[in-house]
C-alpha cells in the first residue's frame, strides 16, 4: 500500500517505509483508507511493527456511505487491530446507525466532525457521546471551512476535553491553542 490522500492516487511513500521510520519515534498513526483493497496489506503491516508502536494506531474507514455517496464501504469488524482507536465518518441522518454499529466494537471509537458543523449538531453529538465511555470526537477541518476559534471553544466548553481531539489547520490550530493557553 502507498501512502496517499485523495484527490491524489500516487506517492513514491509505500506504507513499509513509512511504518519502518514512525516505530522509533514517540508519535501516533492514523491510517485513513479510501480503498478496501488496501485494508488488509495495510493491516498485515502493521502487525508485523505493533509490538514497537509506543502510541495508539488510529483507522478511519467509512463504514457506511456518505450523503448521496454510494461509495463501497468498510467492514468494521474486518479492520480491527491491537491497539487501535477505530475512527468513522458519516452523516447526521446516520449517527443512531453509527452508534449502533460501533456498540459492537471491544476499541475506542472517535467520530470525526467538522468544525464549521459543530453548533449545529451539539444534541446528536452529547448524545453519541454518552452512548459509550469509549467513544470520543475529533473536530476536523477542510481548507476551505468557514468557522471561528470561538467555535472551537464553543466545543471545548461543552465537551469533556479528555474526548476531544482537534485535527485543525493554520491559522486557527495557532489561534486556538494561544486562546486555551497552550
Amino acid at each position: 500500500p502507498i501512502m496517499a490522500h485523495p484527490p491524489e492516487t500516487d506517492s513514491d511513500n509505500t506504507l513499509q517505509e513509512w511504518l519502518k521510520e514512525v516505530v522509533n519515534t514517540n508519535k501516533g498513526i492514523k491510517l485513513d483508507f479510501k480503498s478496501l483493497e488496501a485494508v488488509r496489506p495495510s493491516l498485515e503491516l502493521l502487525e508485523h511493527v505493533k509490538q514497537h508502536l509506543r502510541r495508539p494506531v488510529w483507522i478511519n474507514a467509512d463504514i457506511l456511505p456518505g450523503p448521496n455517496g454510494n461509495n463501497t464501504v468498510v467492514d468494521a469488524k474486518e479492520i480491527l487491530f491491537n491497539q487501535m482507536v477505530f475512527t468513522v465518518g458519516y452523516d447526521w441522518m446516520m449517527v443512531k446507525e453509527m452508534a449502533q454499529i460501533c456498540n459492537t466494537l471491544s476499541q475506542p471509537v472517535t467520530f470525526p466532525v467538522r468544525a464549521a458543523l459543530v453548533r449545529q449538531s451539539i444534541a446528536e453529538l452529547c448524545w453519541l457521546i454518552q452512548q459509550s465511555d469509549r467513544y470520543s470526537l475529533t473536530v476536523w477541518t477542510g481548507k476551505e471551512d468557514v468557522y471561528s476559534v470561538a467555535d472551537l471553544l464553543y466545543i471545548r466548553e461543552n465537551f469533556d476535553k479528555s474526548r476531544v481531539y482537534y485535527d485543525i489547520l493554520e491559522p486557527q490550530n495557532s489561534e486556538f491553542k494561544k486562546a486555551i493557553g497552550v
